[in-house]
């Protein structure tokens, strides 16, 4: 049973998976596939080799092509991530190939521009769950993250460019309307996918500099309920009076974007003349972000 647990995750993990699995199996088999659409990633590169072939429409060819093409993916990934990871994403692959290959349906909409914004919201939200159930239903996360060790570039630019040489062999092979809808459908994908990821709790950082900061600290740990963090540091230095400068606490707090505008009209209502700015966080952890019941 713990091992068991160990490689699966708990039932929340497992639900996000099934979940992710079912969600990217209604994008692909009841709006990509029947308007010929691609996505990108080893999914792309699946769906234009079965175009290639002429077996379109044929979704039980597809599911296996898939699977078969993210299995060298899935070996990478038990040596460059963990093996709880390639097993947790085998299962996935393997689900979408019995879903494609054995669940009935046909198109839901024949409107090209319907079918690629909401394939690509439908596939964004599948491969978004899978990842928060730490594991993928495409390989070419894995490919990124071989690269990057042997390149300069980011894991996104790395994806950015393999996508781009499918969209640019489907515009050559295929048609230059399939390959632009494609790439709409990889657009949406992508930006759905990273609302899942961090959905509506994405972190801000937000840095406070006032000659009011006292009051700001009070207010943000005894009033907001946050952590912050103080840098000592000199405020002034103006063009008028270069030479002259005060001492001043630098005040650095993380919030949810919800509570972004409420921490303004917080400082505010202090210091109207104070200097804020935020910047997005991708990722937090530890320190007092925030209380979740239950845990």
């Amino acid at each position: 049973m713990k091992l068991h647990k160990h490689f699966l995750g708990t039932r929340q993990d497992i639900l996000y998976s099934i979940a992710g699995v079912l969600m990217t199996a209604f994008a692909l088999k009841f709006l990509l596939i029947p308007n010929d659409f691609l996505d990108g990633g080893v999914t792309g590169v699946s769906l234009l080799i079965n175009e290639l072939y002429h077996h379109k429409h044929h979704t039980e060819i597809i599911g296996w092509v898939i699977v078969v093409l993210n299995i060298p993916f899935i070996i990478a990934g038990a040596y460059h991530v963990n093996r709880r990871f390639a097993i947790r994403t085998l299962a996935c692959v393997v689900g979408l190939g019995i879903c494609l290959t054995f669940f009935p349906g046909s198109a839901v909409t024949h409107d090209k521009l319907l079918a690629s914004l909401f394939g690509g919201f439908f596939l964004g939200l599948g491969i978004g769950l899978a990842m928060r159930a730490g594991c993928a239903i495409d390989g070419i996360e894995v490919l990124a993250l071989y690269t990057l060790k042997r390149s300069s570039f980011t894991i996104s630019e790395i994806i950015l460019g393999l996508n781009v040489v499918i969209f640019l062999i489907a515009a050559l092979v295929l048609s230059l309307e399939v390959a632009l809808y494609s790439g709409l459908t990889y657009y949406v994908a992508s930006r759905t996918i990273d609302f899942v990821i961090a959905g509506l709790e994405e972190y801000t950082g937000v840095t406070i500099v006032s000659g009011k900061s006292d009051q700001i600290k009070r207010d943000l740990v005894l009033r907001m309920g946050k952590g912050i963090t103080v840098y000592k540091g000199e405020k002034g230095f103006l063009k008028e009076d270069f030479e002259h400068s005060v001492p001043c606490d630098i005040v650095f707090t993380v919030v949810t974007r919800l509570e972004v505008r409420r921490l303004k009209n917080l400082v505010h209502a202090v210091d109207p003349n104070a200097f804020v700015f935020t910047n997005t966080i991708k990722e937090a952890a530890g320190g007092v972000l925030k209380h979740h019941k239950g845990h």
